[in-house]
């Protein structure tokens, strides 16, 4: 189709023009009555059709989409009416410029102010649309504009495990809380060390997306650090309080990405990078981080080899009694040894199992090794011990969880008195304790696992069918030194006692932490000061001559 006929084609105000801003076709609707230009127009430049400023854009945005071979946007003002104007290149020399009218819907009477306030935010698609608005003016005038993507840790669990309504209201409150930052939402100013225009969107559960109007790192950081510092606040909700945990990554436009959606992947991905190394932080996108990302794209494909093969296997730790020295527990722990890269760290890969949707795959095959291992193993323990598993954050949300418990049972292999489930402290918020007590009720322990790591409810462990509380390694490691450290150890041991529930300790080396952790009334731990079990490590090499 040619561009006279294209242009005939198409509503609003469409203009064929050349580089040079010679108009060669042009078609006025109705919805741009104030735009259309007087009397015979092509041939003409649009400096002579239209107020300078008008001109002036319509002429870079076609030079814009020339030079990129594309299509670009950007929204302009006009004797107080708004309009948006789209070039999309037509060959080497010419493009067409789509100008409509932008129409805004009135609010709703109905509506109260918060919501009324919080709308044009929370939709998802509005935000994006102005964002890509943003980007294309911002490079078309090359001037400086950055996103900050923010993840909210726990708020999509809290959708799959509580309601999809009570994770809206925590975001509902967030955002209205960094709207209370300044006098409005979009091209306002953030009060206080770092003052820079920005507005924010929703992108999804947990999902947060500042665009500053600034290239300076100094002053995006402290922006975004006191955004961060406002979301760390409890939110409460139907009486309920929930701690937020925000992770921030910035990309920069221009130096990190030229398109919108590169932008925002980019700033997404960082995000996604603190989370993996506890977050926390902000953290601005780097090439390290895009050979990261290869990487783990790299582990992505090999996983599902490695859990075919068993490449990736159990190991286990004893975990004692600290008075008495007795074996009360054979914990596993999976680990991956990989041909090529050698031994990779769990941290890396069960993070990619989580976020490529392995994780449930994961957790399942590892219940059938487990399996598999406790036939093997469990004839040379005493009859009390039992054998520990601790399930994947994707598994344990996931719809059919119980029912692999059960089956699991079913199956007969391990009496259920003998198996012990671990759910880390930060997974609380997955199930709901009455989910759990159909397996309590068959004899199954469960032991929440890496306290100090997480924010736990109380409420929460008071009503779950929990036998026992186990310490996070890194503060068990720590209580001797850190001040800090020994102040957690002592809260939690006398937590888990107050609730009933046993104290346990990871990470105990020497006997010096040994006797640290009992004297606070801890009952039973693991690590290197215990004598390695040497059944496990006979199943273990084992299995690999037979691999």
């Amino acid at each position: 189709m040619s561009s006279e006929l294209l242009i005939q084609a198409l509503p609003d105000l469409v203009i064929g023009i050349r580089r040079d801003g010679v108009i060669l076709a042009l078609n006025a609707g109705s919805g741009v009555d104030q735009l259309k230009p007087a009397g015979e127009s092509i041939g003409r430049n649009v400096t002579e059709v239209w107020p300078e400023a008008v001109a002036s854009l319509v002429k870079q945005l076609t030079r814009k989409a020339i030079a990129t071979r594309s299509t670009v946007e950007a929204r302009f003002q006009d004797r107080g009416r708004d309009y948006e104007a789209r070039a999309s290149a037509q060959g080497p020399d010419r493009a067409i410029c789509v100008i409509r009218a932008s129409v805004q819907e009135p609010a709703s009477e109905t509506v109260d102010a918060t919501a009324e306030r919080l709308a044009p935010v929370i939709d998802r698609r509005g935000f994006l649309r102005r964002f890509k608005e943003s980007t294309a003016m911002a490079a078309l005038r090359e001037k400086p504009l950055s996103v900050a993507v923010v993840h909210i840790e726990g708020v999509a669990d809290i959708a799959q495990a509580i309601a999809p309504q009570v994770s809206e209201q925590i975001m509902a409150a967030a955002v209205a809380r960094l709207s209370d930052l300044s006098p409005a939402i979009g091209g306002s100013e953030l009060a206080g060390a770092s003052k820079l225009p920005w507005y924010l969107g929703v992108l999804g559960e947990g999902l947060l997306a500042i665009v500053l109007e600034s290239g300076d790192r100094e002053s995006i950081e402290r922006c975004v650090e006191q955004i961060c510092a406002s979301l760390r606040e409890p939110v409460e909700i139907d009486g309920d309080v929930f701690h937020l945990a925000p992770s921030a990554g910035v990309a920069v436009l221009g130096q990190d990405a030229s398109s919108a959606r590169a932008l925002l992947d980019h700033a997404r991905a960082t995000a996604n990078e603190v989370r993996r190394s506890g977050g926390g932080r902000v953290q601005f996108f780097t090439d390290t981080l895009r050979l990261k990302s290869l990487v783990r794209l790299d582990i992505a494909r090999d996983m599902h080899e490695a859990i075919a093969n068993r490449e990736i296997r159990l190991r286990y730790v004893g975990r004692h009694d600290l008075a008495t020295g007795r074996l009360v527990a054979v914990v596993g722990y999976l680990r991956w040894q990989h041909p090529l890269r050698g031994e990779i760290r769990p941290l890396d890969f069960l993070r990619v199992a989580e976020t490529t949707g392995l994780g449930t795959t994961l957790s399942r095959a590892a219940m059938s090794w487990l399996r598999d291992d406790y036939r093997a193993m469990s004839a040379r323990w005493d009859p009390g011990v039992r054998i520990s598993f601790g399930a994947l954050r994707h598994h344990l949300s996931h719809e059919e969880f119980v029912r692999d418990f059960e089956r699991l049972l079913a199956d007969g292999d391990i009496p259920p008195q003998r198996l012990e489930l671990r759910i880390p402290e930060r997974n609380l918020n997955i199930r709901a304790p009455g989910d759990l007590r159909s397996l309590a009720r068959a004899g199954v322990q469960l032991i929440v696992d890496e306290i100090g790591r997480g924010v736990t409810s109380l409420d929460w462990l008071a009503r779950a069918p929990i036998h026992g509380m186990q310490l996070d390694r890194a503060w068990a490691l720590a209580a001797r030194k850190d001040p800090v450290a020994l102040k957690v150890c002592r809260a939690t041991i006398a937590a888990s006692k107050a609730l009933e529930l046993i104290p346990i300790a990871a990470g105990i080396d020497d006997a010096a932490q040994r006797d640290t952790l009992a004297a606070l009334g801890c009952q039973q731990g693991s690590g290197d000061f215990f004598p390695p079990c040497a059944d496990v490590a006979l199943r273990i090499a084992t299995r690999t001559t037979k691999m």
